[in-house]
């Protein structure tokens, strides 16, 4: 079994009972896991998984693909300040799509997992705001070595990894920006 600290950044149905659940790990990177019997009352995953939340996680690797099963889950952050404002949720779950966008399943990007949880908790702290999103997005082009002085974070991780996530422009337009 492998073991990390990781944030939930995406959720999708699999079955009546069972989750597909994106993680941002430390050690691994982006994990895929499948959560079997999650969406029953009496799972061992009930009130564990939701995104953004925060924890230690344990899971068994697939011997054939990049979908693995989730075996526990012990939460330490459940992000309550972040619940707040709709546009936190929103600009958050940009960041995590960004990394999706950016990232290999299962490639160990520590620096990346540090600049999500700190995104995270900015916007728990201090909500939405354009300058935030912006920081973000510089940051992430520094560690993944894309960017340039001559242009901005935006292009840089464009001209990269193609078009970023199509929800940056519902963030912006959401925080009122142009």
């Amino acid at each position: 079994m492998d073991h990390s600290s990781g944030i939930i950044i995406r959720l999708t149905k699999l079955t009546e009972t069972s989750l597909i659940v994106h993680w941002c790990t430390k050690q691994d990177g982006l994990v895929k896991t499948v959560a079997k019997g999650a969406r029953r009352p009496k799972s061992s995953f009930a009130g564990k998984l939701d995104l953004f939340f925060h924890g230690e996680l344990s899971w068994v690797r697939s011997r054939k693909g990049e979908l693995h099963t989730l075996r526990e889950v012990a939460i330490t952050d459940y992000g309550e300040n972040l619940r707040k404002k709709y546009t936190d949720i929103l600009i958050a779950s940009y960041f995590g799509q960004l990394f999706s966008h950016v990232v290999e399943p299962d490639h160990p990007v520590p620096e990346l997992y540090d600049l999500l949880r700190r995104g995270i908790v900015y916007l728990g702290e201090n909500g939405a705001n354009l300058r935030g999103l912006m920081h973000y997005e510089s940051e992430m082009a520094r560690l993944l070595g894309v960017a340039h002085e001559r242009t901005n974070a935006k292009m840089a991780l464009e001209n990269a990894y193609g078009n970023l996530p199509q929800s940056r422009e519902v963030c912006i337009h959401a925080m009122g920006g142009f």
